[in-house]
């Protein structure tokens, strides 16, 4: 069962949730090692990990996927998912091309121009997660970080994906790349795929920017390599909120809350209603349906250890802590989910009415899946194209425009102390 808490309780709970950032020291330290030795040793240590984590025969000669393999991969699963993968590709692609954004420029009269240069970032690299040893491969990972970066314009796309013990890499994951046609695929995995993307080795190009999700160790790595790369964003658990009223079907609602939970122990599901028979009922259903999943184990301890119900006065204060709360996932299970669209300020993705579910965002519907997690929705947004843009401005400026306002440049810039920005206006004034 999911711990109901009261609103008065709101402070306490809050403080549980908070531990789920919590900084492990020694972990951040262990991962700077890896990054550095990866600097220091490049081809030879990425193989050295390899093989003891990942695939015990693995020889760094082959540490890229020919790309014969991956035309050949959609020989090897069956044409009806074939055909699903596609349509879901379309969608993604539908959706984000919305996102395209354009250079620009406009004269400020006759004297200044101003303007501002959209180009996309060069080469980046894409971290796609093994999933169980290449039995469950993140397929919809792939698509989401591809399809914006492909829109935006991007050169150059680099997959890492963790080989299994074979030293293969799921067919699925290889007929997704070449769906969406990228073929530059390296058999590497945690924080040693993330330090070569970084610094490059003998066998690694290195990256401009690097996306995709991945355990502890692969979102410390992007996290200690910030401002030597770029990245996407530094992911925490998955989370979900849902928001229902006293109509709201409770079977439903713990289906959805144990889609979350599943994913990993750290994971948190919560439901804010102001019905505390609805709460009792969801926490009926979720004994039921608890027992027929096959990550049993995981959603129970992620229920128990961060799960929550929230009994609020009204809906009105429901949004109010949902907003509070800056989930990565939102569902609205409420009679008119529209009404309350225009009070919702903070979520990586809303999920209006009770049939649509979080996984129609996670894989089929279109919008990105790369959310913003642990609040930090009040001030970030999710992977899009613009994720994958640079953005550079310009000026124009003739000769009256300085003539005109030199002065005042300078004036500013001795304001600040700097006599020799007021003296690079005034000289072209003499």
């Amino acid at each position: 069962m999911i711990k109901v808490f009261q609103y008065r309780e709101l402070p306490s709970y809050k403080n549980i949730l908070e531990k789920r950032k919590t900084t492990n020291i020694q972990l951040e330290n262990e991962v700077r090692e890896i990054l550095n030795k990866v600097r220091e040793k490049g081809d030879k240590y990425v193989e050295e990990m390899t093989q003891k984590f990942d695939c015990p025969n693995f020889s760094i000669k082959d540490v890229k996927v020919p790309k014969q393999e991956i035309e050949d991969s959609l020989k090897k699963i069956p044409e009806e998912d074939i055909d699903i993968l596609k349509e879901a590709i379309s969608n993604v692609k539908k959706f984000h091309n919305y996102q395209k954004q354009k250079s620009w420029l406009e004269p400020q009269g006759d004297e200044l121009i101003l303007g501002q240069l959209i180009t996309p970032i060069e080469k980046v690299g894409l971290y796609v997660p093994g999933g169980k040893g290449g039995t469950t491969p993140l397929i919809s990972t792939l698509i989401m970080n591809a399809v914006p970066a492909k829109i935006a314009g991007v050169k150059k796309i680099v997959v890492v994906t963790p080989p299994s013990k074979s030293g293969d890499i799921n067919p699925y994951i290889l007929a997704t790349a070449n769906l969406l046609n990228v073929y530059d695929i390296y058999k590497i995995g945690s924080a040693w795929a993330i330090g070569a993307l970084a610094y490059g080795t003998e066998s690694i190009p290195k990256v401009d920017m690097i996306v995709g999700p991945g355990n502890i160790y692969v979102t410390i790595a992007k996290k200690l390599l910030i401002g030597n790369t770029g990245i996407d964003m530094i992911a925490g658990p998955s989370e979900i909120v849902i928001v229902a009223d006293e109509l709201a079907r409770e079977d439903f609602i713990a289906a959805d809350l144990l889609s979350q939970a599943e994913h990993d122990e750290m994971a948190c599901s919560i439901l804010i209603t102001p019905s505390t028979k609805l709460a009792d009922k969801v926490n009926e259903q979720i004994k039921i349906q608890l027992d027929k999943l096959e990550r049993k184990e995981i959603a129970q301890k992620s229920l128990s250890s961060w799960g929550g119900i929230i009994i609020v006065s009204d809906l009105e204060k429901a949004i109010e802590v949902a907003n509070d709360l800056a989930p990565e996932h939102l569902e609205v299970h409420i009679k008119n989910p529209w009404e309350i669209i225009p009070k919702i300020k903070n979520a990586g993705c809303v999920f209006l009415g009770e049939n649509t579910p979080e996984p129609v965002g996670d894989y089929f519907a279109g919008p990105n899946h790369v959310l913003p997690t642990t609040s930090t929705a009040k001030f970030s947004s999710g992977l899009s194209v613009e994720t994958f843009y640079k953005k550079t401005n310009f000026i124009w400026a003739s000769k009256d425009y300085i003539k005109k306002n030199s002065s005042k440049i300078a004036r500013l810039a001795r304001l600040e102390g700097l006599d020799a920005h007021a003296k690079s206006a005034e000289i072209r004034n003499k």
